[in-house]
């Protein structure tokens, strides 16, 4: 996410760095590469003026000219102002009983899935969500949310089959939400166009009846300046109070993130950042203005890792690489804790500097699917001993794995090479540079 954008600022900072001295007119110069990029990230027009001047105005103060490491104050600047065009604090929901979500969109915005996500997320703080579909409109919407909700183990309302009155529904899943010991009630509507005043009234009349704590629209970040615009509408129509951006993880630009707050005035509550029903975050602004800046988001990968990893696997794990007992069981562990928490290239994605570093180096998650379709074609002996892999075993495995001998070389020679390296601790920052820097991992 923010790919593009990221790398525009990084490459001016760096710039800016290499001067002795900060000037005004190296500022000018930045502010202007700054502002174009602003603009290809599709930033609305006027958003990104303010953002200049504001900037400007800071950065030419005399605390900025004066101190030993101007480049680093502008950058801290970038930083606090980002995170204010993303709404300062983060926003959380208003949960108070009668705790009522309205999730509202145009079609194909992602709120079936979305109100699943919202579900599973509310279920790790604790709560008990219930799900309830309102969408009478789109062919196996309800069937779709029946079955993400079994996925995660939610309560699901239903409508009765070829129901067509949407207010009907709403006030007999009220009815079965009493009986079923919920704590927050989400809605899924059909997704309407601005235009069709049939169904604008409809979910007028729905907002009414249900009085939502939180009426939040779905939009997809990857459509820019139409997700700023739908927006407007919708607030316009019921009164939104707070936004979900979809397909985050897929957007470079960034543009809509950026101006849906400033235009809007209504704040960004969470993001979907993958196709998962776990690939769902609390949008954070001063956070994701790190992301942004390559400052990276050390607190999100420590949340991530606290949900992903068991402390005693992790304990047992440490010792056994304390041991240089590593062998293809652990490694398979340790891949599906990496799957679990993002993959490989968000992980790394959050450490600070690596948006830089990674330019260029493959972390092609196939390749890591590919790793373990390998590693599972393999038997239980030869994955404790993979010394015993001979070339008849190398051969099935490839076989089995649907892969190449020569792939399944690479790999049991890589594997060899690093458990050597844990044996020797002065080679291991050795081994972190071939398995981080250039040389493909696997």
């Amino acid at each position: 996410m923010f790919a593009n954008l990221s790398d525009s600022l990084q490459e001016t900072f760096k710039k800016l760095r290499g001067h002795g001295k900060i000037t005004e007119s190296n500022i000018t110069d930045a502010l202007r590469e700054v502002r174009l990029a602003l603009l290809e990230a599709d930033v609305e027009l006027s958003v990104a003026k303010d953002f200049i001047a504001r900037v400007k105005e800071k950065a030419l103060g005399e605390s900025v000219l004066r101190t030993i490491s101007p480049g680093q104050q502008i950058v801290k600047i970038f930083n606090d102002e980002i995170a204010a065009l993303l709404g300062g604090d983060a926003s959380p929901l208003d949960l108070n009983p009668p705790a009522r979500i309205l999730l509202v969109g145009l079609n194909g915005a992602g709120k079936t899935t979305t109100s699943a996500k919202l579900a599973l997320h509310l279920r790790k703080e604790g709560r008990r969500p219930l799900l309830i579909a309102c969408d009478l409109y789109r062919p196996a919407a309800i069937d779709q949310l029946v079955t993400l909700a079994k996925q995660i183990d939610v309560p699901v309302f239903r409508p009765e089959p070829g129901e067509t009155d949407v207010l009907k529904v709403a006030k007999e899943a009220l009815k079965w939400a009493e009986q079923q010991n919920g704590t927050v009630l989400i809605f899924d509507t059909a997704g309407r166009q601005e235009v069709d005043e049939a169904l604008v009234e409809e979910l007028r009349q729905l907002h009414r009846l249900l009085d939502p704590k939180e009426t939040l629209l779905v939009a997809d970040a990857a459509t820019g300046q139409q997700a700023v615009s739908v927006a407007k509408t919708f607030d316009g129509i019921i009164g939104l109070t707070g936004l979900v951006l979809t397909k985050l993880d897929g957007d470079a630009r960034g543009g809509a993130a950026l101006s849906m707050r400033s235009v809007t005035g209504k704040p960004i509550k969470f993001a979907g950042v993958g196709e998962k029903l776990s690939d769902f975050e609390a949008f954070v602004p001063d956070r994701m203005a790190g992301r942004i800046l390559g400052m990276g988001d050390i607190v999100g990968l420590v949340e991530k890792a606290a949900e992903a990893i068991d402390e005693n696997e992790a304990l047992r794990m440490a010792e056994r690489f304390k041991r240089a007992d590593f062998d293809f069981n652990d490694f398979l562990s340790q891949m599906r804790m990496m799957k679990k928490m993002g993959g490989l290239t968000s992980l790394l994605g959050m450490l600070p500097g690596m948006g830089e570093k990674l330019k260029g180096v493959d972390l092609d998650e196939k390749r890591m699917k590919r790793t373990e379709a390998i590693v599972l074609s393999m038997t239980p002996m030869e994955r404790t001993r993979p010394e015993i892999i001979k070339a008849s075993r190398r051969r099935r495995i490839a076989m089995g794995s649907g892969t190449s001998v020569t792939q399944v070389n690479q790999l049991l020679k890589q594997f060899g090479d690093m458990r050597k390296m844990m044996r020797n601790k002065g080679k291991m920052s050795q081994m972190m540079k071939q398995f981080g820097g250039g040389k493909r991992p696997f």
